[in-house]
């Protein structure tokens, strides 16, 4: 019994092992080196043909249009003070000078959702950055907490290095 299974598993190994594909030879990493970055293409991606359903080209317009339309990204902020209150455009003012005179390294934004104000802080990419924040200010802002908006897009900081000459 166990002669014709070892049998009949060593003619499936055997046939597993015999599965190799050889491809042809790829072009030499010299030839291309010799030449200049910009003069070098891909000749796969000249003899590329995409064919897709013309509804996706349609959708990744509309992707793009919208993500053109919205000003910013998905990101989170700091809610510190919210009010619908006949002086809350006053008071929201207020708490935003306030807290611009002790944390001044952070954007913040006066929002009018009808029939609120709100001051919302900082522009965070993550929940644990503006974590970090929060934990920072509880002391002066004890009803502070975390919400979810569209944020400013991040600016790039110019670094000077010194090159090492």
């Amino acid at each position: 019994m166990r002669l014709p299974f070892l049998i009949i598993l060593g003619l499936l190994f055997s046939q597993l092992l015999a599965a190799q594909v050889t491809f042809p030879a790829a072009p030499e990493i010299n030839a291309v080196d010799s030449l200049p970055a910009d003069s070098v293409s891909l000749q796969f991606i000249d003899d590329l043909n995409i064919n897709q359903d013309s509804r996706l080209e349609r959708i990744v317009k509309l992707h793009v249009e919208n993500n053109r339309k919205r000003d910013g990204i998905k990101g989170y902020r700091v809610e510190i003070f919210f009010s619908s209150a006949l002086s809350a455009k006053e008071q929201s003012l207020k708490t935003k000078k306030e807290f611009l005179s002790k944390y001044p390294d952070y954007n913040v934004h006066v929002k009018y959702t009808a029939p609120n104000f709100r001051v919302r802080v900082g522009d965070f990419r993550t929940k644990n950055e503006a974590l970090k924040l929060l934990k920072q200010i509880q002391i002066d802002y004890p009803g502070a907490f975390i919400v979810p908006d569209i944020i400013d897009f991040p600016l790039l900081k110019s670094e000077n290095y010194e090159r090492p000459d």
